[in-house]
């Protein structure tokens, strides 16, 4: 049974960079103005994040830590993204990230009383659609040249087309 009195985050103390970030998130990535890809790959990198040429990021993005961001060459995102990455989230080489895709690395063992917390990296390989409304969670690791169908929801694991 869940307490979540019990409940101790592993945050710590809030880095500056971190505080900067979510200022940075809000006012150029999570708005309704269009800002051009150079400029969003640009603070991108500077926040830490490994960009390749290309990058294609529509507005209202949501990006919880570049620092622990790769985006291969030729990455589109689209319109109401969310990468809440607290590990590694690697993304390759043309790669399409749909409309109100969740990407969630970070979870809570349900199992504890104390609900810890646990983050794992999440792996999309490349000539990859995840198409709109997927959900892809903590662990997960999608093999290259996959199209996820619509709303899909992707646990920890690999996962890998049908053969046929």
């Amino acid at each position: 049974m869940i307490e979540l009195s019990k409940y101790k985050s592993p945050s710590g103390s809030v880095r500056i960079l971190a505080i900067l970030w979510y200022f940075v998130n809000f006012f150029f990535f999570n708005s309704w103005v269009p800002f051009p890809n150079r400029f969003k790959t640009s603070l991108l990198r500077l926040f830490g994040a490994e960009v390749g040429k290309g990058l294609v990021i529509k507005p209202r993005v949501r990006i919880k830590a570049p620092w622990n961001l790769i985006l291969g060459n030729y990455v589109w995102i689209g319109e109401d993204v969310w990468i809440d990455n607290f590990a590694l989230v690697h993304i390759g080489n043309h790669v399409c990230i749909s409309q109100a895709v969740l990407i969630l690395n970070g979870n809570h063992n349900f199992r504890k009383p104390t609900f810890d917390f646990f983050s794992l990296p999440i792996y999309i390989g490349s000539h990859t659609w995840v198409t709109t409304k997927c959900v892809i969670l903590s662990g997960a690791k999608i093999g290259d040249g996959i199209m996820l169908p619509v709303c899909s929801v992707i646990k920890s694991g690999l996962y890998k087309p049908y053969e046929n």
